[in-house]
């Protein structure tokens, strides 16, 4: 792949994330969807456009997906819904990316991944230009949440890991959300017979945005893309996310543009390149 091409796959992708967290915002936090409900719908219209995507391509899925990546999909799917009934979206986001981090580039360092003075300071930039972005804004967050998300981030980084070096990606994807769908229906039937479901006109749109256009298409795109990126380096993309859906809440949320944010996505982005421009080879 031509490093254009990897560039333009890798900021589509992060526009799906972003876009993904903006979704799971407006219905987690202003409908009256249950987090159940919002993660089994995500679940299913994802399998459902990836079943379609692929059946006018003329290929199936079938076989194709294996329960430890689906598991580690529903997991952060699902444990993810479950924080942000209780966390502030900043507070929230600092702990998944910093999991997902933690989890990738961990497992790089022991794959024998090694970084250079300039990508270490990269790194170090990145991270800093992200609490400068969600710093002013955190609480003690309430602990079984603040958990909850930790493990999504996780959850998150596992699936990531495990989708390089994939053959076939597309497939591999389709047939991950395919083996989500019992998982799916079996909370979804689990909250039924505890304290019930709740989805309304609003919270049932955002949720099938979210699964069939920021999810699936954006994880279709993902997984093509990671067998061309280190885990150190797959891990430190993934911190542009939080900048987009900050931006994109000041343009489609009529949120203030602030000097902090500028300087944190400044931060982030440049601190992203500093590690991608010294990459040496997965």
């Amino acid at each position: 792949m031509t490093t254009a091409r990897l560039l333009m796959l890798t900021t589509l992708a992060m526009i799906a994330f972003a876009g993904n967290s903006l979704l799971c915002r407006l219905a987690l936090r202003e409908t009256a969807i249950d987090a159940a409900s919002f993660t089994a719908l995500r679940l299913i219209s994802g399998a459902l456009v990836l079943w379609l995507l692929l059946s006018l391509r003329g290929t199936s899925a079938r076989h194709q997906g294996s329960w430890p990546s689906a598991l580690a999909l529903f997991a952060y799917a699902a444990l993810f819904s479950y924080a942000y009934l209780e966390l502030a979206a900043g507070t929230g986001a600092l702990i998944l990316f910093g999991a997902v981090q933690g989890t990738m580039i961990g497992y790089g360092l022991l794959q024998g991944e090694r970084l250079r003075a300039l990508q270490w300071l990269g790194l170090a930039l990145a991270l800093g230009g992200l609490v400068g972005l969600v710093l002013p804004g955190l609480s003690a967050p309430p602990l079984l949440a603040a958990t909850l998300m930790a493990c999504a981030g996780i959850a998150w980084g596992v699936y990531s890991i495990r989708g390089r070096g994939k053959a076939h990606p597309a497939l591999a994807s389709a047939g991950n959300f395919l083996l989500t769908l019992p998982l799916a229906l079996a909370l979804a039937l689990l909250a039924a017979l505890g304290p019930g479901l709740s989805i309304d006109p609003a919270g049932l749109g955002y949720a099938l945005a979210s699964g069939g256009l920021a999810s699936a298409v954006g994880y279709l795109i993902w997984y093509s893309v990671l067998p061309h990126l280190s885990a150190t380096n797959a891990a430190t993309v993934q911190l542009s996310a939080p900048v987009i859906a900050a931006l994109g809440g000041v343009l489609l949320l009529s949120e203030a543009l602030s000097l902090r944010l500028l300087l944190a996505s400044v931060a982030i982005l440049g601190g992203i390149a500093l590690v991608i421009r010294q990459r040496r080879p997965a």
